[in-house]
């Protein structure tokens, strides 16, 4: 087996390849959208986020000192259950807390704290007092916000604009084909800017808000490096 092939108990028929893609994939561990790293059956479509690929057996969070959570490839008994960070359903990989009951998908739990590309700096609170830049409301899930505590979003409302660009994952006619779309969420009526300001600083306020949203999406999606690169040479080009 070579250095970037692993064998998984979730699809023990074949060898996983690890893989780059900036194309959104659906991980068939955790049911949820992923981007950039994964481990990939190419024979059978099947694809895995790496926090899914390798999880730990048991892990704790900032947000709930008194849990252990353990990872389940399932979520536990028969009564639907949702991820205590962004609200979503879990129907599949999950790491749950026993004697609280919360329960969290597996890239949710790996949620960085802070994501620092030198210019612009988040941190991921359970709960903030400021409303969210997507919804307008205060509290919901765990958020996103600037150190300058202007940009805020929801970890819950990221998802939800995923779920509104990509509603169909799956598309084309013939059994085991599948596609996905690219498309980055808009951020047209997402991001809201005040009116008392001047053009110039309402335009850098967007760009900011829009890398801010960048990296937040792709820190939901499992792996928070994967669109630093392009959003900053996007943003480099403008100068």
């Amino acid at each position: 087996m070579k250095y970037n092939e692993i064998s998984h108990f979730s699809h023990p028929q074949h060898i996983l390849k690890f893989e780059y893609t900036e194309v959104p994939f659906k991980c068939d561990g955790c049911k949820e959208v992923g981007i950039g790293s994964r481990y990939r059956c190419s024979f059978c479509d099947f694809d895995l986020h790496m926090h899914c690929t390798v999880p730990s057996l048991s892990i704790s969070h900032p947000f709930y000192t008194k849990c252990s959570f353990q990872f389940l490839s399932r979520p536990p008994g028969d009564t639907p259950r949702y991820c205590n960070a962004c609200e979503k359903d879990v129907t599949g990989f999950v790491y749950h807390c026993k004697t609280c009951g919360f329960d969290l998908h597996p890239c949710c739990a790996k949620l960085p704290m802070v994501l620092d590309d030198g210019e612009v700096k988040l941190y991921l609170y359970r709960k903030v007092r400021s409303p969210c830049h997507r919804c307008g409301r205060k509290g919901r899930s765990w958020s996103y916000q600037s150190a300058c505590k202007k940009y805020n979003l929801h970890v819950a409302c990221v998802r939800e604009m995923l779920v509104e660009n990509w509603h169909e994952l799956y598309f084309g006619g013939g059994k085991g084909s599948r596609k996905l779309q690219s498309q980055i969420p808009s951020l047209k009526n997402t991001l809201q800017t005040p009116h008392k300001r001047s053009k110039g600083k309402v335009k850098k306020c967007c760009e900011m808000a829009a890398l801010a949203l960048q990296f937040i999406i792709s820190a939901v999606l499992g792996d928070p490096t994967a669109l630093i690169a392009g959003v900053i040479g996007t943003l480099m080009s403008r100068a």
